[in-house]
């Protein structure tokens, strides 16, 4: 009989079995993808060409400035000088439309991108003071004064909306009051004065022009300053006098009397 194979895997017919499989195996590897050597890499996007802003703004073509500087603005690939030129552009086109607010939008960008700007920050302010938003109109000028304190208009502009903003704080201080004091006021006409707002503010904006026309008769002479005196004296006697008769205006006569003060030279 004969003698059996100790070892069975290094048989011919094994070893063939195995480098069969193993050939297999090889060929359900998925190869590599090859690359092209020297392939092309995509072109970098160049920037917007801001041209087409730069003639609309210099034209001052509102429309061409709205749409072209509009494309510059909107495009992610515009470099950011030429972005705030033509957000500058276009603000001062909304400007000549008579739209502030969108004005005032576009300045704030530019800010964002550029808050060194002194020349922004005063328009910007110029357009707030107009819109009535006073105390931001304030920052703005005080901003460009900060930035460039030689600014000119920035000065002019801050000095002026200072004492505007003192002077509608002072009338506010005494709004609804009138030139006497209600806590003495005895006679119904005072009381009735006191009572309504409207009425005490023109009862202090009459003794305030009766003032000033006596500082003014003061310059002529004294008999100028006597007569001016008792005219006031009369408007006072008359209207404690016809308060509560039938058919007095009490609100009528206090403006004619403050209309009379201001064509003499009391306003």
């Amino acid at each position: 009989m004969a003698p059996v194979d100790p070892h069975p895997a290094t048989s011919p017919c094994r070893s063939k079995l195995v480098r069969l499989v193993a050939l297999v195996a090889l060929l359900l590897v998925p190869a590599p993808v090859a690359h092209a050597v020297g392939a092309a890499e995509p072109a970098k996007e160049q920037p917007v060409d801001p041209a087409s802003c730069r003639a609309a703004a210099e034209a001052n073509d509102t429309d061409q400035i709205l749409t072209e500087c509009g494309a510059v603005i909107d495009n992610a690939r515009t470099a950011r000088i030429d972005r705030i030129n033509a957000l500058i552009a276009r603000a001062s086109a909304f400007i000549r439309k008579a739209e502030p607010d969108r004005a005032i939008i576009d300045y704030g960008v530019v800010l964002q991108l550029d808050p060194t700007l002194a020349d922004i920050f005063n328009a910007r302010g110029e357009l707030q003071r107009k819109k009535g938003a006073r105390p931001q109109a304030l920052a703005d000028f005080a901003a460009a004064l900060k930035l460039n304190p030689d600014h000119a208009s920035a000065r002019s502009n801050y000095r002026s909306l200072a004492q505007e903003l003192e002077r509608l704080g002072a009338q506010l201080a005494v709004a609804g009051k009138p030139s006497f004091s209600c806590a003495q006021a005895r006679r119904p006409v005072e009381r009735a004065i006191c009572a309504d707002p409207e009425l005490a503010d023109l009862d202090r904006e009459i003794a305030v022009a009766n003032d000033r026309t006596l500082r003014e008769a003061a310059r002529i002479g004294p008999d100028d300053v006597r007569a001016r005196q008792r005219e006031q004296e009369h408007y006072i006697a008359g209207r404690n006098a016809e308060f509560g008769r039938l058919g007095y205006d009490l609100k009528k006569t206090m403006r004619d009397r403050l209309q009379h003060l201001q064509r003499m030279g009391g306003s």
